[in-house]
């Protein structure tokens, strides 16, 4: 079984209180009656799900600066195409410190709602190409093929991460929207 749950991209399957486990991206993804390590016990939504794996301090920096966490805790589904901090220190030196300030708010706004698509779309979900409408309001390019999935041209590093509210795919890139015309 570990060695299934290691080809599959997860780091390790350990049993905890009887449940087995999987470790992914620094996350335990346990059965959803079971969530941290007690039954009954709510599991994380998507903006705990991203604090929690400290690989997305830049994107929950910017959820907060955006007013954004009650949106990310609210029931969902949702599914959220979440940039690691490396995605964010691959925009222009500075970008990120001038999004964050007060004056820019709409704009990080615009920014984060074009990472998020309303409803839960599971990886296995995927065929060919999808082009689904996100929150901010324009469509997103997904392309599913035997080579893996790109969003918008954004290679999908993780898939499938659940949360409470719906779903995260870690991508390797900040996503923009293109200018309203």
């Amino acid at each position: 079984m570990t060695a299934v749950a290691n080809q599959a991209g997860f780091r390790g399957l350990r049993a905890i209180a009887g449940v087995f486990a999987l470790s992914l991206v620094g996350l335990t993804v346990a059965p959803a009656a079971y969530a941290g390590g007690h039954y009954g016990a709510k599991a994380a939504d998507i903006v705990d799900t991203a604090v929690a794996a400290g690989s997305f301090n830049t994107l929950v920096a910017a959820v907060k600066a955006a007013g954004l966490v009650d949106a990310l805790k609210a029931p969902g589904p949702l599914t959220v195409f979440a940039p690691t901090d490396a995605a964010f220190a691959k925009l222009p030196a500075g970008t990120v410190d001038d999004l964050l300030k007060p004056a820019n708010q709409e704009k990080l706004k615009a920014i984060l709602l074009y990472h998020v698509v309303s409803g839960k779309v599971m990886s296995t979900d995927l065929k060919g190409t999808v082009k689904p409408a996100t929150l901010e309001g324009q469509t997103l390019t997904i392309v599913a093929s035997a080579s893996g999935v790109t969003v918008n041209g954004a290679k999908v590093e993780k898939a499938d991460i659940a949360a409470s509210n719906g779903v995260i795919h870690v991508i390797d890139t900040v996503l923009l929207p293109p200018a309203k015309k």
